[in-house]
């Protein structure tokens, strides 16, 4: 690798403890390294009450915009089991993947279901034609319910977020 990429700053995925997400990310960021645990609002039920709490988007993941020379810090960081792996090498996360769930978390009433790509029979293909993720291809769950799946590649994740029927468009 030349010098001059040693420097750039790329996003990774990092795989943390279970449920460490947060107190990962916030020691991450108490070291000077570029962290982001996507959260949304999620109401709780207890047997007294209802508490809205923010819950992390990516179970065990925290996203990290860092440079080669800042791998070590982040390896070394309690909570932290290891880079997210593709095909031999850390995952790097493209730029627009996460522009594109920090502005989906950003809209009102956001609700998204991280759910793992593996058992996936594919069904019909449709673009979305309204909001944020406009123009983008998914797939639709079966059992008529408005959901469409939206792919992240470079995390081997799927995105299941709800539309209403309108926003869709078959291909």
């Amino acid at each position: 690798m030349n010098s001059d990429n040693k420097n750039e700053r790329k996003w990774f995925a990092v795989y943390t403890k279970p449920r460490w997400e947060k107190k990962v990310d916030s020691v991450l960021l108490r070291k000077g390294i570029n962290s982001w645990c996507p959260l949304q609002k999620v109401q709780r039920q207890w047997s007294d009450r209802k508490k809205i709490i923010e819950d992390p988007l990516f179970k065990s993941y925290v996203f990290v915009h860092i440079n080669e020379e800042e791998r070590l810090k982040v390896l070394t960081t309690d909570g932290v089991l290891n880079f997210v792996y593709y095909l031999g090498k850390p995952a790097v996360i493209r730029n627009e993947e996460v522009e594109m769930i920090k502005k989906y978390l950003s809209e009102e009433d956001a609700k998204i279901e991280v759910i793992s790509t593996e058992g996936f029979k594919e069904n019909t293909k449709v673009r979305i034609t309204h909001g944020v993720f406009m123009d983008n291809d998914g797939t639709v769950l079966r059992g008529g319910k408005k959901k469409v799946y939206v792919q992240l590649q470079s995390l081997g994740q799927v995105m299941v977020v709800e539309f209403p029927a309108e926003y869709l468009m078959p291909l």
